[in-house]
């Protein structure tokens, strides 16, 4: 089912976590965090909607760092119910795509619900000071790509390490709802 990410809470500050990443190593926020700002990403393997914007999330994360932005993407997905989502599928999707940034498995969804994060793909975009200044979409992309569209999320993390601020106007992101594990 489609969800979609909450307005941006300018100001909201980026809470922590410690979670394992499919490089086997462990990862904090602040391990995570860049110079200019930190773009965290709520995303998983299977989701139609992330397929659709995979590669050119991991070309604007790419392009970013030369702005001083570092880039983590997160899976919270309950993998027992979805198992494309399993740890392994993590590891061969972020091998696949390329990632060279840290995936980090959020296992028991503590992270997911400390950040109200609704959907994958899920954008989260701070400055400096991990003050949330950005939660809108990559592009236009919903489960197809639209590869001629705007840049939304690289602009404005570009506009995030350039002023510290993002842009007043977005649109929030879209996508498959968290699968959240039965109470």
């Amino acid at each position: 089912m489609a969800a979609t990410a909450a307005i941006c809470d300018f100001g909201w500050k980026a809470k922590d976590f410690t979670l394992k990443g499919t490089d086997g190593k462990t990862h904090s926020l602040a391990d995570c965090a860049g110079e200019n700002g930190t773009l965290v990403a709520f995303i998983c393997n299977h989701c139609p909607y992330v397929k659709a914007v995979i590669d050119r999330f991991v070309r604007d994360a790419r392009e970013l760092e030369a702005y001083g932005i570092k880039t983590v993407a997160i899976c919270s997905n309950d993998a027992e119910a979805y198992p494309d989502d399993s740890f392994d599928n993590m590891q061969a999707f972020a091998e696949e795509h390329g990632f060279f940034f840290p995936y980090l498995h959020d296992e028991d969804q503590s992270v997911a619900r400390a950040w109200d994060a609704v959907c994958t793909p899920d954008f989260f975009g701070f400055n400096k000071n991990l003050e949330l200044q950005f939660r809108g979409r990559l592009d236009a992309s919903r489960k197809e790509a639209a590869p001629d569209a705007p840049r939304e999320l690289f602009e404005a993390m570009k506009k995030v390490a350039q002023t510290g601020e993002g842009p007043r106007e977005q649109i929030p992101s879209m996508g498959c709802s968290i699968k959240w594990k039965a109470a």
